[in-house]
């Protein structure tokens, strides 16, 4: 297949249009004519996915390699470093964010892995109602997304709404009318804003929240004729 007609059919998915005005999602490198038979699914591309892959693939991804307009390609930093070796491997690279995230990756999260019943979506935000306490909150949220700590604000005795956006969404957080909200990313400032409007943040993680892109999009390909493999970057943090 030409990398045009995938991204035909990744449009047809999730439509690019829909990804906000800051996003850089759609061809990120590489050449909508050329024919690819194999293509990786990964969160994000880093060095190790670019070195281990043939040449002549396809990475799709979930975050834009390239987010604002590069006034310089210097080879020795990021992300020039790893443009010039898939230049080399005539590696070709899509992204897809929020267009993603609004179609896909929330709902999925919030859903199939967290198990909660959906109440309300809009575009980045889904929400749920119920009665639960702080300790079962954390504790199920922790043991479905496998993290061994969360950070949290302002634990409730009694949580009645809990909402959900995956990534960083803590500035969606006046749009949130929830007793408890989930996201990553959050800043010591966003916790302290959450706190005087009495809101449960709890960190979900970043790339811990996000890392079920592959294996979504691995579903939605499966008839095309191409072999689509999830092989996920690694979190560049380590937790010890």
């Amino acid at each position: 297949m030409t990398i045009k007609e995938i991204y035909n059919t990744l449009n047809k998915i999730s439509p690019f249009e829909l990804q906000e005005k800051w996003d850089n999602s759609g061809l990120i490198v590489g050449d909508m004519n050329r024919k690819v038979s194999k293509v990786i699914l990964s969160i994000d591309i880093d060095k190790e996915l670019i070195e281990h892959n043939d040449e002549n693939i396809l990475f799709i991804v979930h975050h834009p390699l390239i987010f604002s307009g590069l006034t310089a390609l210097d080879f020795d930093k990021y992300p020039a470093n790893l443009i010039e070796i898939m230049i080399k491997k005539n590696q070709s690279l899509i992204a897809m964010h929020t267009n993603f995230d609004k179609t896909h990756l929330n709902k999925y999260v919030f859903e199939k892995v967290l198990g909660f019943e959906m109440k309300d979506q809009n575009e980045f935000l889904c929400t749920t109602e119920g009665e639960w306490s702080s300790t079962e909150v954390i504790t199920h949220i922790k043991e479905k997304l496998n993290l061994p700590i969360v950070k949290i604000t302002t634990p409730k005795e009694k949580i009645t709404s809990i909402s959900l956006c995956t990534g960083a969404g803590a500035s969606l957080m006046d749009s949130v009318s929830s007793d408890c909200f989930l996201t990553g990313d959050i800043k010591y400032h966003d916790a302290m804003k959450a706190k005087s409007q009495n809101l449960m943040l709890i960190d979900i993680g970043h790339y811990e929240s996000e890392k079920f892109f592959a294996e979504i999009l691995a579903k939605e390909l499966e008839n095309l004729p191409l072999i689509a493999i999830v092989s996920n970057s690694t979190n560049p943090f380590i937790i010890k």
